[in-house]
């Protein structure tokens, strides 16, 4: 890698960096306006909104890090025009293509991070923070990494993740005796919610415990009474968009063996594997948004489009994943056009002012 290639990533880096921790803190702020109504609220303290809001900002970083990367690279690189460099860089022999080729470099160490986020971290914080949120308003339900723990009439059951559809994966209960004596353990691998108290349960195995002894068995299918509040399925739901995308690619095949609706979860999973090309797309708009002199109104204006478009694509991005829902637009092509048009549009801008 060239010395000038270093300093240029250097620049793009550090302005992204600066960027991003703008927006985030911005939304910290709206975060903790809108949780501060809770407050006092059934045992919500200051303490539980502020481990809330930080749990949450995995989730904010996923979201706003393609528009970091156009806000940071349409300063750095303003800033470097503004300064004649840009103007030297292109002297000395570095072509549009070259620029090219570095922005997208660039951009994809951003896509790959947002990738990560988006796949491992922000789902599985997204989910501690509504279970932390809900344990705090609701305290038989303690929360830990394994689900949400109740205690029920001499038992301990657990829950280990809930599905959009209010069915539980992993369901198990701990049976004691007067003396705390475990008397028996029932796991089921599906449990699903009739009303009523009464939970249906799937693929179970039941092991009973004697002083001396202790005797197994399975049934395909059991239905249990189990009084089980409200605030421990809020706190074990699941949002299409605080699911992985292997999480979502196997509840889409589990609703289309069931014959049930999956077009909302299909427009969350196309989403969530195109969203990180975004951040490529970011970096060109970038690019052609750069202004190629240094006088100071088209600097200023150039700024604020290329802003406004990043901002644009924010929102284009909800939009076409509503209208795909209300209009039944397939759900590749509402994930995938977005990023598409703004994409041409930057490759478009590139190609004009290379023309000039």
């Amino acid at each position: 890698m060239s010395l000038l290639t270093r300093y240029l990533l250097k620049r793009l880096g550090s302005m992204t960096l600066f960027s991003l921790i703008a927006l985030l803190a911005l939304y910290v702020f709206f975060d903790v306006l809108n949780e501060s109504a809770d407050l006092g609220k059934d045992g919500y303290s200051v303490s539980n909104m502020l481990v809330y809001v930080a749990l949450l900002i995995p989730a904010h970083i996923y979201e706003l890090l393609p528009l970091a990367v156009l806000i940071g690279g349409l300063i750095a690189l303003s800033g470097l025009a503004n300064s004649s460099e840009l103007t030297v860089m292109k002297a000395s022999g570095i072509s549009t293509k070259r620029f090219v080729t570095i922005l997208l470099g660039f951009g994809m160490v951003f896509a790959i991070l947002t990738a990560v986020l988006g796949e491992w971290l922000a789902p599985q914080t997204q989910q501690w923070a509504e279970r932390v949120k809900n344990h705090a308003q609701s305290k038989d339900a303690p929360v830990g990494q394994s689900g949400v723990w109740i205690k029920n009439e001499g038992r301990y059951v657990n829950f280990g993740e809930l599905l959009p559809d209010l069915s539980v994966r992993d369901f198990t209960i701990y049976s004691h005796n007067a003396d705390y004596q475990l008397t028996q353990t029932l796991y089921a691998k599906q449990a699903k919610n009739l009303g009523n108290d009464q939970w249906q349960l799937t693929d179970v195995a039941i092991t009973d415990l004697q002083p001396n002894s202790s005797k197994a068995s399975k049934q395909a299918q059991l239905t249990l009474a189990l009084q089980i509040d409200d605030n421990v399925l809020n706190a074990l739901q699941v949002k299409p968009e605080q699911m992985s995308l292997m999480a979502l690619g196997n509840y889409i095949q589990h609703l289309n063996a069931n014959q049930q609706q999956s077009e909302r979860y299909e427009i969350a999973w196309w989403r969530k594997l195109t969203y990180p090309i975004a951040a490529l797309a970011m970096a060109l708009i970038a690019l052609a948004f750069t202004p190629q002199n240094t006088r100071r109104s088209n600097t200023t204006l150039k700024l604020f489009v290329g802003i406004f478009i990043g901002v644009a694509f924010h929102f284009a991005n909800r939009f076409f994943a509503f209208s795909a829902q209300l209009y039944n637009i397939n759900a590749a092509v509402a994930a995938v056009l977005p990023t598409l048009l703004f994409l041409i549009v930057a490759i478009y801008w590139i190609r004009r002012q290379e023309r000039r």
